[in-house]
């Protein structure tokens, strides 16, 4: 939700600034890997989301076979494509030969071809948020109304269900008001609602919907303003809650879906995570209304042994330079560590690349806001 406050002000600032010549776009910038990597993954796309309301979403590309990483390849791939992406960028993911790009307010789910980045098709859904992909279907979270900050919002949220094969949607089961990340276990499909609309009467429950009925069974109290979810392969669910930003800090929870309880709380503040393995990468950008500042921390946890193993695994000080850290994943071939900075919201961002040693190794400029990965390669799971 903080995002959402931050690129408000975001788009006032644009409006009221000068020409943007520093965003230069359509250009293979050459990043300075000592040399090509020749593992299963080709390489990762870069989702940005763009400010609110400026309609500057854009996709990045970085191809390790070559080492050129690639700023907005999406005007390229679809010429025709009069608005380009559209209006915040939240989620994206692969399944199959399709690669989905969730933009958020321009309520719709690009579907494209996740080799050349063409577009296929499109599905149109309300503020969507988050998508999950299983056996054949994408599972797409929608806040449903539109950005309106409301503590009577009356609007629920829904999952919305999507045969990949027609790109239709074939069902929809409402769950709680703004509904963002999502998992599946064991046939159930967990959601995480946030109530991010209905600031200070937050939501903090998790839905959980039986994936054969596609009902709603029950809502399983965490805590407030919850917003991503991701299971381990321990049968885990890892939940973060962002807080009230004011008294309540963000906190990260375990919950044990074959003990059907909370196993640990950390007193880690989440802005983004990325599971490898056993691993947990977090970054975060805290903030406070009572100081009116953020503060900015990184932890690696070990999900099989519950600890927290650092509170920064970079450890060459380049984590002085970032300032909004944003966005992070990790290469799971090299195991390199990929960290974004949003800056501030309205400039173009940056990309860092880390070895797992935590010394960076390259950097390179991105689009506006860069939040969103994934990799694409031979025997991955790339959902």
């Amino acid at each position: 939700m903080m995002r959402y406050i931050y690129i408000l002000l975001a788009v006032l600032a644009v409006a009221l600034s000068s020409c943007r010549n520093e965003d230069i776009v359509f250009i293979p910038e050459e990043v300075p890997t000592t040399q090509p990597e020749y593992t299963d993954v080709d390489g990762f796309y870069l989702l940005c989301e763009g400010n609110m309301g400026s309609n500057k979403a854009t996709l990045d590309w970085f191809d390790a076979r070559t080492g050129i990483y690639t700023r907005n390849i999406f005007p390229k791939a679809n010429p025709y494509e009069v608005k380009e992406m559209g209006d915040v960028g939240n989620d994206l993911g692969i399944y199959g030969s399709k690669l989905y790009v969730v933009v958020n307010v321009s309520n719709k789910v690009l579907v494209l071809d996740k080799r050349t980045a063409k577009k296929l098709g499109q599905i149109d859904i309300p503020n969507c948020r988050f998508v999950k992909f299983y056996k054949g279907y994408a599972y797409i979270t929608s806040y449903a109304g539109p950005v309106q900050i409301d503590p009577d919002y009356k609007q629920k949220g829904y999952v919305a269900k999507i045969d990949t094969a027609t790109m239709k949607e074939v069902d929809r089961c409402i769950v709680g008001f703004q509904p963002d990340q999502l998992d599946i276990v064991n046939g159930k499909i967990y959601v995480a609602n946030s109530g991010g609309y209905r600031k200070p009467n937050y939501e903090n429950t998790l839905s959980v919907i039986d994936v054969a009925t596609f009902k709603e069974e029950r809502r399983i109290p965490i805590a407030i303003n919850l917003g991503l979810c991701k299971a381990d392969r321990h049968g885990v669910l890892w939940v973060v809650s962002r807080g009230d930003y004011y008294e309540v800090p963000s906190r990260l929870y375990a919950y044990d879906t074959r003990k059907d309880r909370i196993v640990k709380t950390f007193d880690v503040p989440v802005s983004n995570f990325w599971l490898d393995g056993d691993l947990l990468y977090v970054v975060s950008t805290q903030w406070s209304y009572i100081t009116m500042s953020n503060e900015v921390t990184y932890a690696v946890i070990d999900v099989n042994k519950m600890d927290v193993l650092t509170r920064n695994f970079i450890t060459d000080g380049t984590d002085k330079q970032i300032k909004i850290p944003y966005g992070i994943a990790v290469n799971p071939a090299t195991k390199d560590i990929y960290v974004t900075d949003a800056k501030d919201y309205i400039h173009p961002g940056h990309l860092y690349c880390f070895g797992q040693d935590g010394k960076k190794k390259w950097d390179v400029r991105t689009g506006d806001i860069p939040g969103h990965f994934v990799f694409l390669g031979n025997n991955l799971n790339e959902q």
